[in-house]
């Protein structure tokens, strides 16, 4: 397999840059690791070579090349990337940079569209450079299909002889404004820290990185979807050659003098200028008439807003009189008065009609009748919002309940239980549908439809409520009724209609679907009333709360009617014990349906034994994991006397050939986040296995993006969501990028029969789990501690200044692993053996702690984020209060660590109370509710696997209030990111929840900041 990689080479000359790209080839055997720095520019061992990598992308050879790299090395070699399958690059610790060799593919922007845009190949996977440059790439092609940007001619560089060559170049650029903007900030924070590891110009930041491809590809894209609307017209006829070049193919150069291209160039700005604005924007604010108008007169209100600081906002009202609000504007925007009617001037030429209110010495409003309301509202706000005008509409415009809908009403053929031998319904069971038209909610015939057409008015308040009747679509409803019912349809058929139809294609929007009999409980399942409780059967082994027997009841009522689902309950709500529950059901039911594939993390193994042992012992469990699991013969005679078989997702890619032999009763798949890649093998072989239900089981759904949903759910239930594409388009695009709550809703409504999500916190949910006491624990520092601690940070501070490029942000993260070390203890970053108490004022209070939990005859976990730390930590704790100390780390065995999971769990007093856990290693897939006080001794930086760690004691089946301490070195790094975290918990899930490497981008005053010791920090003797 190769692992693609890419970056995009800064702008050269007259070029706009270039995608470069690179791979690691998997197939390459291990490479014995050398002592010391490679020589610089020393072939990369694992690259693969330039005829692999035009194979894989179906490139001509001719654009092979070579490039150096700096790239993190450990031990006298690149360290491997992520996605590179290699068992023998898993060495703990970050490298430092060198210059590497390796072999790549230069693409123009053209290529380089159409290669990111393309699906990969199965033996080839995307490293995160090239993820991220997909995402440019496809932002620049939907900037493209919207109109976007603007034309712009660049002039050549001048000769080092001050000579301005003939010609010029016409390029188009994106306009990238309101949610644009925010959407190229964030894929811009995104950046790998690899998409820099080329880059000559340590000057060069993320921001210019993105600004570079978006402006190229989206050059590209529009110059595509031009040649192919045949908008490309002859140079020799078609006018101005600056026009011509921008709509033919290349790279948009064209022939002129330097005066003229001057000229033109300096036109152009002054264009743009007054397209895009300055640092004020007119807003509009259109204004419902009041109750009882007889005259339905509607009010279009002006308005000033800064640019600079959206937030501040004057009516025109005041901005004429000077007002409080217009003064404030004036300290960011100069001569308020002028800029609001410069603004307006440039809002008429998009919407001629505000010419009526300029006629007014001090425009203040527009009055506008329904018809005017209605097409402000349909054709000039849209105009002017894209033109970066502000513009706020009543909130009842743009949602489903203001305008004619489609619905698809599903009849079912056939009830539950009536197909041979028990096999429920399922998505293939047809169902006959008709149309029905809607306004919101409530339902019109043909007779009511016509009535409204009388009116003969766009606007129109009905039931209190402001709606738009568009012609075009009362006579498309009227149409849809008229026409005979569907030729008839499988379920999954139906509702894959219902999730890509739109007002494209049935010439009104498709808000939702209906059913009647089963169908119409499968769509309103999330309601209490429509599922059958079923109790637990007698083979099972536990008590099922309420909330419990309801997962169970879904997920069987789904199995009734052929159908899978997402058990999507919050971590510690005991989603394994619901599906066990429901394994449970079957087999007093019938011993022919075949064995049950759960398939889940390595880690969870284990897990997954001891839960069955303990709640269904009855249960015939097969694992199917290790060098020696069962094969050929062997395998098959395996499955056929087991209930349940027990594999990896690294597994069930390997053998699957061997799974699809097997007819499975049911595929369960455990922490199904694993397949929110639909393109790995793992997800790609559980697709593949045959099973009469799928159930997919995590506690978050969506991690990153809506494609992570659509992933388990095309896997789940397939077809159910549509295509990938068509997914994109109608949900993810817009919900994702820009926040269309409309879309959310409609996908809430598609998705709530197959996903079943209960929180934690819900108390209607779970009354009798405990409370989580959170409390930050803060330190003093020894004065060694001090010491090594601004030793540290001097010296970091020293060579910052003399680095750049990776090889300062290699140092930065290595800087402040040392300085959580120094906080830790003294001898974790001298590890130089010496003694341990005495010298850490951190060790002194986990020490404190431990000894009142002891004495209360409680049980505490202990996390770190290093193993050695760990190791430190068991030693001393044991000494000091000579009891065993358990320590659970990555190089610990599965059999051993099932079996320290288990003595601390155990009841009896003979049991551990102490269990240091490496955070790695630990902090998931565990139960280890024996204990309710929880120790994060260092910080990790990121909430969400915090919170994780946590609920290893904090989950079903603890009976205790969880004390959590974090604890914290006061006056140091630790405190401020600590006091970054609580005061914005989700900024920092989101841009400090990656680790330390947002810290890379700071500047050396902010690091400066950031790191330096306070000095009222107090530091203990």
């Amino acid at each position: 397999m190769l692992v693609l990689h890419a970056w995009w080479r800064a702008p050269s000359g007259t070029d706009d840059g270039a995608l470069v790209v690179w791979a690691e080839d998997s197939a390459v055997p291990p490479v014995a690791p050398r002592p010391g720095r490679p020589a610089r520019g020393a072939a990369h061992p694992f690259a693969a070579d330039a005829a692999q990598l035009s194979a894989a992308l179906a490139l001509p050879l001719d654009l092979g090349d070579r490039r150096e790299l700096t790239l993190p090395t450990l031990r006298g070699r690149p360290e491997a990337s992520p996605e590179l399958p290699r068992e023998d690059e898993r060495a703990a610790g970050t490298g430092r940079p060198a210059v590497w060799s390796v072999p790549v593919l230069e693409l123009a922007p053209a290529v380089a569209l159409e290669v990111l845009l393309a699906p990969l190949e199965d033996d080839v996977a995307a490293g995160s450079t090239w993820r991220h440059l997909v995402t440019v790439a496809a932002f620049a092609d939907e900037l493209a299909a919207r109109g976007r940007a603007l034309p712009v001619v660049l002039a050549p560089p001048v000769s080092p002889f001050g000579v301005r060559p003939w010609g010029g170049r016409a390029v188009w650029r994106p306009l990238v404004t309101g949610a644009d903007a925010a959407w190229s900030r964030a894929v811009a924070l995104a950046l790998p820290p690899a998409g820099l590891a080329a880059d000559a110009d340590p000057a060069r930041t993320p921001a210019d990185v993105v600004a570079s491809a978006l402006d190229a590809l989206t050059d590209a894209a529009l110059r595509r979807r031009l040649s192919a609307a045949g908008a490309a017209p002859a140079r020799a006829t078609s006018g101005p050659a600056w026009l011509a070049a921008l709509v033919t193919p290349g790279d948009g150069s064209f022939e002129a003098s330097a005066g003229a291209v001057a000229a033109l160039s300096a036109e152009l700005a002054r264009w743009e200028k007054d397209v895009v604005g300055g640092p004020a924007r007119a807003r509009f604010r259109l204004v419902e008439p009041p109750e009882g108008d007889p005259d339905d007169l509607w009010q279009l209100e002006f308005a000033l807003q800064s640019t600079v600081e959206p937030s501040l906002v004057a009516p025109a009202a005041q901005v004429w009189a000077g007002e409080e609000a217009a003064a404030a504007l004036a300290r960011l925007v100069p001569a308020p008065r002028q800029a609001l009617l410069t603004e307006l001037g440039r809002a008429n030429r998009l919407y001629p009609e505000l010419a009526r209110a300029l006629r007014a010495a001090r425009p203040e409003a527009l009055v506008l009748d329904s018809a005017g309301a209605h097409a402000f509202l349909r054709e000039a706000a849209p105009v002017l919002a894209a033109a970066g005008f502000g513009v706020d509409l009543p909130g009842w415009w743009g949602r489903p309940q203001a305008r004619l809908g489609a619905r698809l009403k599903a009849v079912a053929r056939t009830q539950p239980g009536v197909v041979a031998g028990g096999a429920g319904i399922g998505q293939d069971a047809l169902v006959d549908y008709s149309w029905e038209v809607a306004l919101g909610d409530q339902s019109l015939d043909a007779e009511e439809l016509a009535r409204l057409a009388e009116l003969q008015q766009p606007l129109v308040r009905l039931r209190g409520q402001w709606v738009e009747l568009d012609p075009r679509r009362l006579k498309r409803g009227l149409e849809l009724l008229e026409e005979p019912p569907g030729v008839a349809l499988t379920l999954a058929e139906v509702l894959g209609l219902a999730a890509t139809l739109d007002e494209e294609t049935t010439g009104l929007p498709v808000i939702g679907v209906e059913g009647d009999g089963w169908i119409r409980d499968l769509l309103a399942v999330a309601a209490d009333e429509r599922i059958e409780r079923v109790p637990a059967p007698e083979s099972f082994h536990g008590t099922l709360r309420p909330y419990q027997e309801r997962g169970v009841a879904w997920m069987t009522f789904l199995d009734r009617v052929g159908l899978g689902g997402v058990l999507a309950d919050d971590m510690g709500l005991g989603k394994t014990v619901q599906v066990l529950a429901l394994l449970a059901l079957d087999r007093p039911e019938d011993t022919t349906l075949g064995p049950t594939l759960l398939v889940c993390p390595m880690s969870l193994v284990g897990n997954c034994q001891r839960e069955a042992e303990r709640f269904t012992p009855e249960l015939r469990v097969h694992v199917h994991h290790g060098s020696d699991r069962a094969r050929g013969e062997d395998f098959a005679a395996a499955v056929e006397t087991a209930d349940l078989v027990v594999t990896t997702y690294a597994v069930a890619a390997r053998d699957v050939e061997a799974l699809r032999e097997v007819p499975w009763r049911r595929v369960v798949l455990d922490e199904a986040q694993a397949i929110k890649n639909a393109a790995t093998r793992s997800a790609q072989a559980v697709r593949s296995l045959a099973a009469r239900q799928r159930i997919a089981v995590t506690g978050t759904p969506v991690e990153n993006r809506l494609a992570d949903l659509w992933s388990i759910l095309d896997t789940t239930n397939p077809g159910i969501l549509g295509t990938a594409p068509a997914f994109t388009r109608r949900f993810a695009v817009p919900i994702e990028r820009h926040g269309d709550e409309d879309a959310a809703d409609r996908l809430r409504t598609l998705t709530r029969p197959f996903v079943l999500r209960r929180l934690k916190t819900d108390r209607s949910i779970i009354a009798d789990l405990p409370e989580k006491l959170e409390m930050e624990v803060v330190c003093s520092l020894t004065r060694e501690q001090a010491a090594l601690y601004q030793a540290v940070v001097d010296d970091m501070l020293r060579k910052v200044e003399e680095s750049e490029g990776i090889e300062r942000r290699g140092l930065v993260l290595a800087t402040m692993t040392k300085l959580k070390q120094v906080c830790n203890h003294p001898a974790q970053l001298l590890r130089d053996a010496s003694a341990l108490p005495g010298r850490s004022g951190k060790l002194e209070r986990v020490e404190a702690i431990v000894e009142e939990v002891l004495a209360s005859g409680e049980r505490a976990l202990l996390f770190t984020q290093f193993a050695e730390f760990g190791g430190m930590l068991r030693s001393q704790l044991t000494q000091r209060f000579g009891r065993e100390v358990l320590f659970l780390h990555g190089g610990v065995p599965k059999k051993e660590r099932d079996a320290m999971v288990a003595r601390f769990q155990a009841a009896d007093a003979g049991s551990p109370a102490l269990f240091v856990l490496s955070l790695k290693a630990g902090g998931t897939g565990l139960t280890l509710t024996a204990a309710n006080h929880v120790l994060h001794v260092d910080r990790w930086w990121n909430p969400a696997v915090e919170d994780q760690a946590t609920d290893r004691a904090f989950r079903i089946g603890q009976r205790r209030n969880v004390q959590v301490r974090k604890l914290v070195c006061a006056g140091t790094v630790e405190e401020r990111i600590s006091a970054m975290i609580a005061e914005k918990r989700g900024l920092a899930a989101r841009i400090v929840g990656t680790g330390e490497s947002w810290l890379t981008e700071l500047s050396t005053e902010e690091l400066r900041e950031l790191v330096s010791l306070d000095a009222s920090a107090a530091v203990a003797d």
